[in-house]
């Protein structure tokens, strides 16, 4: 049987590195042929030596970025162009985006053009240019696999019961790391103290935006994009639990969950796999011993949940400034500028503004997302005045 040949961008990140556990669990099954991540030299110095015919890219732009202790005998692809080379001209059957943030979009987009399959951990490429992805998976006939745990889980499950018997969708958030602390307490929330997720190992930044719910808000856009349901077909409950990650609802009313235990190698495994699935211990859960909650978002602590929605509705520029105006956002929380509870504020002045609904081309995404970025910049120096 030969082996699928798999790029692996971003594999520095949480995304790669437990893609890198999947991958070494089956090394009968996948190879490695392609590495990006964008300037730590030692990660790929690491992964140039376990893996040593894989082709390597750092993408930073750089020029005069430290290769220090980089193996002499190792091309390395460096920049944009090295990673779209990386991309366009390395064989493999299926490309990993674990890039985080809008810098995905591009790599989701060649990675499609090239015929290749992509699993897709990246949000922002849903989130800023859906459309762009869509024409470019139909026009190479390849597919796009979701990895992040609740699109995965909505892709297992709509697979089993039949994209016509599913009449709605539910994703679950954790509710994060205020999830159960007073309101009258988050004006002085640190960005030590958000970061701290309570059930997922992940990046600093989803795990800010877990704790304002912003990561849900991006999730729903995606869910309804993905999946082709409108917006009041996506539904968001707070799990504290973590073991169901989506529920559909069929026709007949019934409704069907998708649970393990909160490891995230468990659909990047599927998303490799796909269309086989292969047995293994990720994730496995044994629900003795387990109780399980359910409830609303609470609209009051958790109001950029309800932006996003507002967002999808208006469209993909409403979208895109979405997201960069919470990336801008979350940046200022993190450098003392605003408060926790000022992350909503600049998203919504920010929407406030006009947004174009729909987006042509990857210029006019880049474009609406640096104008977004520079409104959101306005908006939490305004706040930081308050």
């Amino acid at each position: 049987m030969n082996r699928k040949r798999i790029i692996l961008l971003g594999a520095s990140g949480s995304i790669g590195r437990q893609s890198l556990d999947a991958i070494r669990a089956f090394p009968e099954r996948f190879e490695l042929v392609g590495i990006q991540v964008h300037r730590d030299i030692g990660a790929l110095g690491a992964l140039a030596a376990e893996f040593p015919e894989a082709r390597l890219a750092l993408s930073a732009e750089e020029a005069a970025l430290a290769s220090e202790g980089f193996p002499s005998s190792r091309d390395l692809l460096r920049g944009r162009l090295g990673l779209a080379e990386l991309i366009g001209e390395t064989e493999a059957e299926l490309v990993v985006n674990g890039i985080a943030g809008a810098a995905g979009l591009e790599p989701s987009l060649l990675s499609l053009k090239a015929g290749k399959d992509l699993a897709l951990a990246n949000k922002e490429s849903v989130v800023m240019g859906w459309a762009l992805l869509e024409e470019a998976a139909t026009a190479s006939k390849r597919g796009i696999i979701p990895v992040d745990s609740e699109h995965a889980a909505v892709f297992q499950l709509i697979n089993r019961v039949g994209r016509e018997e599913v009449e709605e969708l539910t994703i679950t958030a954790s509710g994060g790391a205020f999830r159960d602390r007073p309101l009258s307490e988050l004006a002085v929330a640190s960005p030590a103290e958000a970061a701290t997720h309570p059930n997922w190992k992940m990046g600093r930044k989803i795990s800010i935006d877990s704790a304002s719910l912003a990561n849900k808000g991006l999730e729903v856009i995606e869910a309804s994009r993905l999946f082709g349901f409108p917006p009041e077909k996506v539904k968001v409950l707070i799990h504290p639990e973590s073991l169901v990650h989506a529920l559909v609802r069929a026709r007949d009313g019934s409704l069907y969950a998708n649970m393990s235990a909160p490891d995230m190698r468990l659909p990047i495994l599927n998303a490799l796999a796909y269309p086989e699935v292969l047995a293994s211990a990720f994730g496995r859960l044994e629900l003795g011993g387990h109780s399980l909650e359910f409830r609303e978002p609470d609209p009051k602590r958790y109001p950029l949940l309800g932006l996003a929605y507002n967002a999808l509705a208006d469209g993909y520029g409403a979208t895109v400034a979405y997201n960069a105006a919470d990336e801008v956002a979350v940046a200022a929380f993190e450098a003392g500028a605003i408060g926790f509870l000022d992350i909503p504020g600049v998203v919504e002045k920010t929407l406030d503004e006009s947004w174009p609904r729909s987006l042509p081309s990857l210029e006019a995404v880049f474009e609406t997302d640096s104008l977004a970025r520079k409104g959101a910049r306005a908006a939490a120096e305004e706040w930081r005045g308050y």
